[in-house]
């Protein structure tokens, strides 16, 4: 979501780069640039007032330090001003006596009903026992989507369909939770196309029915700077105590995400990244600083790493490392496994200097690829990954014809595959070594 500030950032850091001194001057002009890139991102013109007059008077002040190249810095400022920006983490707050009731809030088509579903996973995921609560009767479509979600991942809902009011169904799913045991109640309530007053009342309704411990707006950050201000009317009625950005994988300039917590002062505790169920994560404000400023995220993939591959099948990789006997069919899994974190270009963000090079690439360009790498290897016969010696002319016009691809998309795979082995096979020699990178990327 962050790609053009994090180019425009980059492009001030490697003027920088180029001055043997930090002049007040050249703190000016730096600072214009960031205002621009940041106005442009959609960024609040009061969070980049404020934000800038910071890393001003820093940047100029006593602390900047002789041991610093100029674009070291101004990065090291930008980042923890950023992160001031962002907030601290906030997190659950799950106090008091069970059940905890947890509201959501949002407009319609914020992804309200998913985000429900994703946060009850994340809660099952952490020894909680959620109830999902199918609140929202306007939307008949919602009950019925909560239902098979809840379905899909194996969660309970509890629903009344559309005919009770949506503050007696909460307040009746409270009973309920309190003699079955669970400890969670996670509320989907009502959205509208826009705030309205009769919506409010009735959130507010609820609220005295139930008296949640979290009320979280789940905000389309797609929608820009009016997100910040729908942010805003929620919390003046409502009192929000978190927010969780949605579409943060999308094509947005990312303005939101910086302006919400410091315009509405309300902690954002989650980000929505992507459609599928597990597509949600803690918000970490540090983290997200390095990701704008184009100083990737390892700490989250890491996590995602974790979370996405079989150990065993790590260990079993691992000795066909050292063995030398990883062939295109343990690379065609390999490659399906890292589709299921993600966005490719997303992904390769998160490694330190890799966002240049995806920066570059076409929207989509990266997933293309590796598409047409998959349906190449699909292409071949079982004998033929295996032992992709075998590989003549023939066999390849064969396998290009059917893979809708060309011989030399073949030949560079294949070139590409066997420099791949060939690293492998010295990594797996030295001791440790080979474990290590596997435990990284498989």
């Amino acid at each position: 979501m962050f790609e053009n500030l994090t180019q425009r950032l980059q492009n001030v850091f490697d003027t920088l780069r180029k001055r043997g001194v930090l002049r007040e001057a050249d703190v000016k002009e730096v600072l214009r640039e960031i205002r621009l890139a940041l106005l442009e991102a959609d960024v609040h013109y009061k969070v980049v007032k404020d934000f800038t007059e910071r890393v001003r008077e820093r940047a100029v002040g006593i602390e900047v330090s002789k041991a610093l190249s100029p674009s070291q810095q101004v990065v090291k400022i930008v980042h923890e001003e950023l992160v001031k920006t962002l907030g601290e983490p906030g997190r659950l707050e799950l106090k008091g006596p069970a059940p905890y009731v947890v509201m959501v809030v949002g407009l319609q088509g914020s992804g309200k009903t998913t985000t429900v579903a994703k946060l009850s996973r994340h809660l099952k995921g952490g020894g909680r026992l959620p109830l999902m609560v199918a609140a929202d009767t306007y939307r008949p479509a919602a009950v019925t989507q909560l239902e098979v979600l809840g379905r899909q991942m194996d969660l309970a809902v509890y629903s009344e369909g559309v005919k009770e009011t949506p503050p007696n169904i909460c307040a009746n799913a409270l009973k309920y939770a309190r003699r079955e045991g669970y400890d969670v109640v996670v509320l989907d309530t009502a959205g509208r196309l826009q705030i309205d007053a009769d919506m409010m009342t009735e959130l507010q309704a609820i609220v005295k029915k139930v008296s949640p411990v979290e009320t979280l707006l789940v905000a389309d950050s797609m929608t820009g700077q009016e997100a910040v201000n729908i942010a805003q009317g929620f919390h003046d009625s409502l009192k929000l105590t978190g927010l969780i950005l949605t579409k943060i994988d999308g094509d947005a300039r990312g303005g939101a995400a910086i302006s919400m917590r410091a315009v509405t002062g309300v902690p954002i505790k989650f980000l929505g990244t992507g459609e599928k169920a597990d597509a949600l994560e803690v918000f970490h404000p540090d983290r997200m600083a390095s990701r704008i400023l184009g100083m990737g995220d390892m700490l989250t993939l890491i996590e995602r790493l974790e979370t996405s591959f079989d150990q065993e099948q790590a260990q079993r990789m691992e000795e066909k490392f050292r063995r030398a006997e990883f062939n295109l069919e343990d690379f065609l899994e390999q490659m399906q496994q890292i589709r299921e974190m993600g966005s490719l270009t997303e992904i390769m963000g998160m490694v330190p200097g890799m966002g240049r090079l995806t920066a570059n690439l076409a929207p989509g360009q990266a997933e293309k690829q590796m598409k047409r790498t998959e349906a190449i290897i699909l292409s071949m016969t079982l004998q033929e990954r295996r032992n992709p010696r075998i590989l003549n002319g023939s066999r390849k016009r064969r396998i290009a014809h059917g893979s809708g691809t060309t011989v030399q998309e073949i030949n560079t795979l294949l070139g590409q595959y066997r420099q791949m082995q060939k690293v492998m096979k010295q990594m797996g020699q030295q001791k440790g070594h080979g474990k290590g990178l596997f435990r990284m990327f498989g």
